[in-house]
This record gives structure tokens, C-alpha cells and sequence, in this order.
């Protein structure tokens, strides 16, 4: 539920900071001070279009905040853990609009979209009153109302899943059977498995051949230089290696036998000459047997160039194409055999149809009975709000077309009759802003606790009506409250009487600036306000006994 709400700098309020509790919590106030502002700063911390309007005169922003007790909400808890928003479970919005028009948005202190505002305010709180955030008008939201409301939760589950693995399974089926397409796409796997079956290679033969193109390009070279480094270490030349060896080895002998520290200075040579023999040995057998053969050269630069193509060709480095090998080859696998499958498959499509069909006939027996039911009740309470004669009637239109749909074999469509004699027609079109207000209340208590939203904000339900009416509207909000939280904001003191909790909005002005206030009432502030809502102006000692009669009426009811 909504614990606090914190505005700075908004509209004509300069700052107020407000705690909510549970129940019916009501706001009252003069024509004019400014009561829907609390609505307003809701609307727009769920993400509704923010204007520089909205700042108060000489201000360069305005600042919105709200928190809300998660506790009862896993919806909203699941949504911000998803969205990787979560902090220890807690929920704060919060909005700053700036005077030029601009405006930021966070939810637990870290940035976010109007959107994503949106998407969490509807799992926290509904608003219902003259405004253009009315989920009671989406076709959509009235079906699933109309569900929550027959608990169809598991039946409505189940049709959407069998829907879903129906479409995918269709999407397998066009996959494999590849329509006219799929004699084309077999000519052209083999084609492509031929030529990567001939010419692409595993990454260790691919480095030999890589390898092996190299030498033989240079296989010229590397005879001439490997034959010029054999004439350097052991060449008929004085200054070749192996003699200067010989001389050096012949002089540190007589070095030797004149001081034997000299000794393993001599085994040292000794040993580089053993090492020299064998390189130069070594070098001069590599001289003759480098492969000089013109036509392998030629079958290696071919397969080379083969792979680079095919690379080009399949958009892959050449490295890849022995793994592109094994994915054609089971594609051409599940497309030869596409005849077993494709059998498979349809028969599966089938079961799917045949439980589809099974489920959704049982989703659509049970909308019908709850649609008559919810009609009849809320029709019932149109008329304890006011709306004498008026009538809701659900109706279920069969959707076209032999496809499972996700939603079901039907559409809903909320009608109204708002006054005797006229014939229902779609609520989204007929009912006025006073009207809605009062229709929403009247499903709102039909459907007491079937939904999972904790917070309820109603914006002038009251409007056109008074006396015992009234009076039916604030027992129906304190009933209300009872099961979750509820925020009112109303000019009638009848509904006023029956809260929880009593705001008082009140406007004041110094001759140079205008400034509203927003205060809690307790019992001696509630019954003056009343008695403010009852008499006007001037406050009697009647309306003062008036308004306190109310109040115990509605705490003892």
C-alpha cells in the first residue's frame, strides 16, 4: 500500500509530505483549493505527461515522491526484481519536472522511463475518476477483470499455454516442410555439404595445409639458404665456422696443459663442435630433400583458394567452415527425414487442437456465468450509487478463426445503460467522467478481492449526487477500505464521514502568492470540516452536533 507521498514545488503546493495508513482515507477541501492534486501527483508518478505547468509559479522543478509497503504485493516484488530495481524491498518513486518542460524519473533511487513507471504503478495502484488513465476502458483489462472475478486464473493459464505450444509447434511444422521452397533449399544443401565435404578441413589439418603452402612456396629459398648456411659453419672458406673451431680448440689445448682451470673451457668447445657437425649435417640433408614439387604446390594453392572462397561465399572465416560442415549436414538430416517428423508433429498439433478446444469450451462456460453474475451485481449496486435504472451488461463476442488464441475463444465488452430506457452500449463510449467514476466503484465492490492491486484512489465518485446516495457511496468506499487501502478525494460529507483517515486541503493566499496545505484532521479537526461541507461558511453549533452525529454513525456502523 501507499505509505507516503511527498510533493515540493507543485502546482500552487510549495511542500507537503503526507503519511497514509490503511482503510478508507478521504480529502476534502473548498472548490478550488486543489484536492485532485494528490491524484495528480500520482498519475504522474505512474508515469502520466508531465508539463511545465505543473511547476509552481517561480520554481525552477517540482518534486514528486512516493513509497509503498510491498508486503501482499509478489507481483510488483517480481516485476522490480526482474527489472533488476529491487532494494531489500523497498518502492519509491520519484519524479522531478522541470519548468522548461523536461522531466526525470527514478524508481529506488535509480534511473527510469515513464514506461517502466507505468508498468509498476499498475501493479501498486489503480485510479479511477475523471482522468484518461482508465484500465476499465481496455477491452483487454475488462476480460481479465471478468476472469479474476469468476477465478479463471488456472483455466485462462492453461488456454494461453496450449495457444502458445500450438503456434510454435506450426512454426516447426513450416520450418520443416519449408513449402515450395524446400526442394530448392535440399539441391542447394548438397551442393554446399559437397563442396565443404571436399574442401574444408578440421583446424589441425587446416594448420598442415596452412603450413605446408608456405614451404613449398618457399621451398627454392629454403634449399639455397639452408646449403649457404652449411657453407658457413663447414664450407671449404678459412673463415667457415668449423675451421675457426679447429683453431680455436688447438690453441686452448696448449692453454690447457699450462693451467687446468682452462679444462672445461675445452669440453665446452669440444662439445659445440659435436653440435656444429650435426646442424651443418642436418642443414645439408634439409638442402637436398626440400620438396621442390611444382604440381603439390599447385594442389595446395588450389585448396586454399577454394576455402577462401567458401568463406567469402558463407560470410564465415575459413577456421569455421569444418563447423558449418556439421551444422548443414543436420539440417539436410532433419530436412530428408522432415517426411517422419513433419507426421509426428502434426499428429502432436492435433492433441494440442483437440485440448484447446477442450479447455477453452470449459473458459467460455465459465465467463458466461460470471458475466451474468457481475452484471446483475453491479447493476444492483448502479442503482444503490444513484444510476436508478441504469444497467451493465457483459457481453462475449466469439472470436473468428480456427486458430487457438492466447485469450480464448471470446472477446469482452463492457455495455452500458446509464438511465431508464436506453439501450446498452460500449462503456468506453457512453459514460461521462462522473458516471465511470461511479460504475468503477460499483465493480470495484462486486469484485472485492480479486485482484492483487493494494491501493485504490477514487477522484470525485461522487459527483451529481447527495443525501442517502451519498451516503451508500461512503459505505461502499469503508467497505472497501476494509479489505484494502483506499484514497478518496470528495466534496460530500457523507462519503467524508465514512473514512478511516481525513485530509484537509485548504488554500491560502497573502496577496502576493497563493499556497495550499494539506493537514491530517483528528476527531474535533474532522467534525469542524464536516460541519464546513454540511453548512458552508458559517459553522453553527448545529452543523458542529450535525457533523459529529455522522461521525459516530459511521464509526459504529
Amino acid at each position: 500500500m501507499l505509505t507516503s507521498l511527498y510533493v515540493r514545488h507543485f502546482a500552487v503546493v510549495e511542500e507537503a509530505e503526507i503519511a497514509f495508513g490503511p482503510g478508507l482515507t478521504v480529502v476534502s477541501g473548498e472548490t478550488g483549493a486543489g484536492k485532485s492534486l494528490l491524484v495528480d501527483a500520482l498519475m504522474l508518478l505512474a508515469g502520466a505527461r508531465a508539463d511545465s505547468g505543473m511547476v509552481r509559479a517561480g520554481s525552477d522543478r517540482a518534486e514528486l515522491a512516493a513509497e509503498f509497503d510491498l508486503d501482499g504485493l509478489p507481483e510488483a516484488r517480481a516485476w522490480l526484481q526482474r527489472e533488476e530495481l529491487d532494494e531489500e524491498g523497498a518502492c519509491q518513486l520519484r519524479r522531478v519536472i522541470r519548468a522548461e518542460g523536461s522531466s526525470r524519473a527514478w524508481i529506488n533511487g535509480r534511473p527510469a522511463n515513464a514506461s517502466q513507471l507505468g508498468e509498476l504503478a499498475t501493479l501498486l495502484v489503480e485510479i479511477h475518476g475523471q482522468h484518461e488513465h482508465q484500465a476499465l476502458l481496455s477491452r483487454a483489462h475488462q476480460l481479465d477483470l471478468l476472469d479474476a472475478y469468476a477465478g479463471n486464473e488456472a483455466l485462462s493459464a492453461q488456454v494461453r499455454e496450449l495457444a502458445v505450444q500450438w503456434r510454435e509447434l506450426g512454426a516447426r511444422i513450416r520450418k520443416l516442410s519449408g513449402g515450395d521452397d524446400r526442394e530448392q533449399r535440399l539441391e542447394l544443401l548438397r551442393h554446399e555439404l559437397g563442396e565443404l565435404e571436399k574442401w574444408a578441413l578440421p583446424p589441425a589439418e587446416m594448420a598442415e595445409l596452412e603450413a605446408s603452402h608456405k614451404r613449398l612456396a618457399n621451398a627454392g629459398r629454403l634449399a639455397e639458404g639452408a646449403a649457404g648456411v652449411v657453407e658457413l659453419l663447414d664450407g671449404d672458406s678459412e673463415f667457415a665456422l668449423r675451421r675457426a673451431l679447429g683453431r680455436a680448440h688447438a690453441e686452448l689445448v696448449k692453454l690447457a696443459a699450462l693451467d687446468d682451470k682452462l679444462a672445461p673451457m675445452l669440453e665446452l668447445l669440444d662439445n659445440a663442435a659435436i653440435q656444429l657437425g650435426e646442424a651443418a649435417d642436418g642443414l645439408g640433408r634439409y638442402a637436398q630433400d626440400v620438396d621442390l614439387d611444382p604440381d603439390r604446390y599447385g594442389e595446395v594453392d588450389t585448396h586454399l583458394t577454394r576455402l577462401h572462397e567458401l568463406s567469402r561465399r558463407h560470410r564465415l572465416p575459413v577456421a569455421e567452415l569444418h563447423d558449418k560442415l556439421g551444422t548443414l549436414q543436420n539440417e539436410l538430416a532433419e530436412l530428408e527425414g522432415a517426411g517422419d517428423a513433419l507426421e509426428q508433429l502434426a499428429g502432436q498439433r492435433e492433441r494440442l487442437q483437440r485440448e484447446y478446444a477442450k479447455a477453452a469450451a470449459a473458459l467460455s462456460k465459465a465467463r458466461t456465468e460470471a458475466a451474468a453474475r457481475l452484471g446483475g451485481e453491479v447493476s444492483g449496486l448502479m442503482a444503490e450509487l444513484g444510476m436508478a435504472g441504469g444497467v451493465l451488461r457483459i457481453e462475449l463476442e466469439p472470436v473468428e478463426g480456427a486458430e487457438p488464441d492466447p485469450q480464448g475463444g471470446e472477446r469482452c465488452e463492457l455495455l452500458v445503460s446509464a438511465n431508464p430506457g436506453q439501450p446498452p452500449r460500449p462503456l468506453r463510449k457512453v459514460a461521462s467522467g462522473g458516471e465511470l467514476a461511479r460504475i468503477s466503484l460499483a465493480i470495484e465492490v462486486a469484485t472485492l478481492g480479486k485482484d492483487t492491486v493494494g491501493s485504490m484512489v477514487f477522484d470525485e465518485v461522487d459527483t451529481g449526487i447527495g443525501g442517502a446516495v451519498a451516503e451508500v457511496v461512503g459505505q461502499k468506499l469503508r467497505a472497501l477500505g476494509a479489505q484494502r487501502q483506499v484514497l478518496c478525494v470528495t466534496h460530500l460529507p457523507q462519503v467524508a464521514a465514512q473514512g478511516h483517515a481525513h485530509l484537509r486541503v485548504a488554500k491560502h493566499s497573502d496577496g502576493g502568492s497563493t499556497r495550499t496545505q494539506i493537514e491530517k484532521l483528528d476527531g474535533n479537526g474532522r467534525r469542524d470540516e464536516l460541519a464546513r461541507m454540511l453548512g458552508g461558511v458559517e459553522i453553527t453549533r448545529e452543523t458542529r452536533a450535525h457533523a459529529k452525529q455522522m461521525l459516530e454513525r459511521a464509526q459504529t456502523a
